[in-house]
């Protein structure tokens, strides 16, 4: 598997972040992984010009403040360069069909994934968008 240099979790969930975060290391998948526990919190970075910039963003929809749907309005603002050095897979709890349908036809969400991550699906996410 390719390793990313930076991978970011935006996800309210401690329990789900570190779950995730632990995947991430076990299969070498970045060098760095952020985590941020809100839209808002992770577009003050993303905006912030001295932080390391994620390849790669899980983003979950179900936040209280700034929902994932409400991030990605806001990310769709950012400096176009910025958003296309960044893949954002939407991942959530949901398996609400027309989650999946709204988040395919948002134009910058690459995938959409229902938790929790694993490594069969970090596979899949790399292989689709980071084959060579």
């Amino acid at each position: 598997m390719k390793q990313l240099n930076c991978i970011m979790l935006i996800d309210d969930n401690k329990i789900d972040n570190f779950f995730h975060e632990r995947v991430i290391r076990k299969n070498n998948a970045a060098n760095h992984i952020v985590i941020k526990e809100s839209g808002r919190e992770a577009l003050d970075y993303l905006t912030d010009t001295d932080s390391l910039l994620p390849d790669l963003i899980f983003l979950d929809i179900n936040m209280p403040g700034m929902n994932g749907w409400e991030f990605i309005e806001h990310y769709k603002q950012l400096d176009h360069e910025l958003q296309n050095s960044m893949i954002v897979v939407m991942l959530s709890t949901s398996d609400n069909p027309d989650d999946r349908t709204m988040a395919l036809t948002q134009g910058i969400l690459a995938d959409f994934k229902t938790k929790p991550l694993t490594k069969e699906m970090l596979d899949e996410v790399f292989n689709r968008l980071y084959s060579e």
